[in-house]
């Protein structure tokens, strides 16, 4: 055995044996992540389809007023006016990040919205039938919603886990979660290797890995090759002999 082959058989053995078991959860989440449909895991077939309205201008306040009403302060950076269940709002932002909505006719701040609000803005968003299962409120969400900040919970029971998370601030549904996203979710973290956050796709551990794992691949491409040669040699030399 050649000098070349026992070290090529040395680092093939061992990198396979550190790397081995990613390669293999690699394998099964990317045939997780391509059977289940990313439309699904997204739980876009329970959100409802929405209709234009058209936005009446007569009667509304003015932005100043609009800010006026959000609360005191100058650090704002935008006010947009929008419509909001039906009705046209302010979207009042401010430097910080903070928003707030204003009814754009009554001048009352709507945001942060309350449990029975954030009960309606859920109901609007979503396409079934299902009866509302819970409605929770949290200042820190948990890790699902990959979000900072406040945010309603609610749950619908229809089988499929479906959760929405409502923005107090905005009243806005920020993430959908289900069944299908939390199964999914725990495979895409196996596979980018981020056990955290789950959404750092260039961590150190995961170049590390994929580096060892690219080296494991090239030396079982030349023991191979090293390999067939000796083969090859065996067969020549054994013909050889026969005749």
């Amino acid at each position: 055995m050649t000098v070349l082959l026992r070290w090529t058989i040395r680092i093939h053995k061992w990198l396979a044996l550190a790397v081995g078991i990613q390669i293999v959860l690699w394998v099964m989440g990317g045939v997780v992540m391509s059977v289940i449909p990313i439309e699904r895991v997204r739980g876009e077939h329970n959100i409802a389809p929405t209709v234009d309205q058209p936005l009446r201008l007569d009667g509304l306040i003015s932005p100043d007023a609009a800010v006026l009403a959000s609360g005191p302060g100058d650090d704002i950076r935008s006010v947009t006016l929008g419509t909001w269940l039906d009705r046209p709002v302010y979207d009042v932002v401010r430097l910080d990040g903070a928003r707030d909505l204003v009814d754009a006719r009554s001048g009352e701040r709507l945001t942060p919205i309350d449990r029975d609000m954030a009960r309606v803005v859920a109901r609007r968003d979503y396409a079934g039938d299902a009866d509302i299962a819970s409605v929770e409120y949290f200042e820190t969400p948990a890790g699902e919603y990959r979000r900072a900040g406040p945010a309603w919970r609610i749950s619908f029971a229809d089988g499929e886990g479906t959760r929405l998370y409502v923005d107090p601030q905005t009243g806005l549904v920020n993430a959908r979660r289900n069944d299908a996203w939390r199964f999914y979710d725990f495979f895409w973290m196996l596979h980018i290797m981020d056990y955290k956050s789950r959404e750092n796709f260039n961590n150190p551990l995961l170049i590390t890995a994929a580096g060892l794992a690219l080296v494991t691949v090239l030396a079982g491409l030349v023991l191979l090759v090293l390999r067939l040669q000796r083969l090859v040699r065996m067969e020549l030399a054994r013909r050889r002999a026969a005749i």
